[in-house]
């Protein structure tokens, strides 16, 4: 743990807002996100954004760490992962797909279909998370 690179983690939560100011853009899915959830202009206007950026950033760093612990010492004894073959960004985007594919998708759907969500809701959420997830594992084990 003497090694972690902490900017490298701050970095990784940091870049989930911008993956969601691209991702939720109205010219991206914002448009389609909003229409499944119900949500209006003004119903986005009263909320407390200061709040919702800043719990969203504190939640994604604990993501960071543990993406961090995957792509750090994870691996079978003959391919530790700390080691300097592993230690790129594509293997760390990797990690953070396989996370997005294997664990947030089947959360968000599972959810989705108790809460009768819509496909659309669903596949827009888990791209979102997918897509941030990547470029996490990517900064956190190409920053080295």
């Amino acid at each position: 743990m003497e090694n972690i690179n902490w900017l490298a983690l701050v970095v990784a939560s940091l870049s989930t807002l911008v993956v969601g100011f691209v991702w939720y853009h109205p010219k991206v899915f914002g448009t389609i996100w909003m229409k499944e959830i119900g949500m209006t202009e003004e119903k986005a206007k009263n909320s407390n954004m200061g709040l919702t950026f800043g719990l969203s950033v504190v939640l994604a760093f604990l993501v960071s760490f543990f993406l961090f612990t995957i792509v750090f010492m994870g691996g079978p004894p003959e391919m530790p992962h700390g080691s300097p073959e592993f230690m790129t960004f594509k293997h760390g985007a990797a990690h953070g797909t396989m996370l997005g594919l294997f664990v947030i998708l089947p959360v968000i759907v599972t959810n989705g279909l108790y809460e009768q969500r819509s496909f659309k809701y669903m596949m827009v959420v888990t791209g979102y998370w997918t897509v941030a997830f990547a470029l996490m594992g990517g900064i956190i084990n190409g920053w080295t």
